[in-house]
């Protein structure tokens, strides 16, 4: 590629995918050893410092409509998918779950609300989706390696805002679902494509995020104010 040329899939795919590793290898390994307190301000620091590192190598997050929309539009549709969520996980969330002490849940509040927002939907609706939808395209053109033309011939730099096919979103859903505990599948996979939905309706990245981050923040309020943890 030229120099001025954007990186293929396959170059920006550790920049896509290690802020989200790093997400949950710090609660898997590091969690037991440091505490709720201490697991989120590891997360906030490390996978803050991995998001910046990336930042130039992410699609851009704003489409061509206007950005204030885009957030209102994404807070809106973060208040519904808060109703999905808790009507589609309660029938199969822990009525006996422990409370969270209250400097636990703040921190997890702000480590939920700032970062899944972003290092999900940068991976999931940025460079799964986009990659999907590339080989998709590859695929249909009769092309004899579409994985390959999507990884090594493509760039979701330079993909279209609100680019879809429904193979692409399937496989986007599927893989935002598996990042998540069994019994919260059904909830997973019909917020994946409310999310999806946003890539397509707004055309950017940007109100996928902000509904992202106001169902994570107001369901750390639900839980709290009503004692269902297990939603959580």
């Amino acid at each position: 590629m030229p120099p001025d040329a954007p990186n293929c899939n396959r170059d920006l795919l550790l920049a896509y995918t290690l802020p989200y590793l790093a997400y949950g290898g710090i609660g898997l390994l590091a969690g037991p050893a440091l505490g709720p307190q201490g697991t989120y301000a590891a997360r906030l620091l490390i996978v803050g410092a991995l998001l910046a590192w990336g930042w130039r190598r992410y699609q851009p997050l704003r489409g061509p409509g206007s950005p204030a929309v885009s957030i209102a539009v994404g807070a809106l549709a973060g208040v519904l998918g808060l109703a999905l969520w808790i009507a589609l996980l309660r029938p199969f969330a822990d009525p006996a779950a422990p409370a969270w002490e209250t400097g636990d849940w703040a921190w997890r509040l702000a480590g939920s609300t700032l970062l899944p927002p972003l290092i999900e939907e940068l991976l999931l609706r940025g460079w799964v989706l986009g990659v999907g939808v590339e080989f998709d395209r590859a695929r249909r053109a009769g092309a004899a390696a579409p994985l390959a033309v999507a990884l090594d011939g493509r760039s979701v730099q330079r993909l279209e805002p609100g680019a879809w096919t429904p193979l692409a979103v399937a496989l986007s859903t599927v893989i935002f679902a598996l990042g998540h505990e069994v019994a919260a599948w059904p909830a997973a996979v019909a917020y994946g494509l409310l999310m999806c939905g946003l890539w397509i309706a707004r055309r950017d990245l940007l109100s996928c995020m902000a509904a992202h981050a106001v169902t994570n923040a107001l369901l750390a309020l639900w839980v709290r104010q009503t004692g269902e943890w297990g939603l959580w």
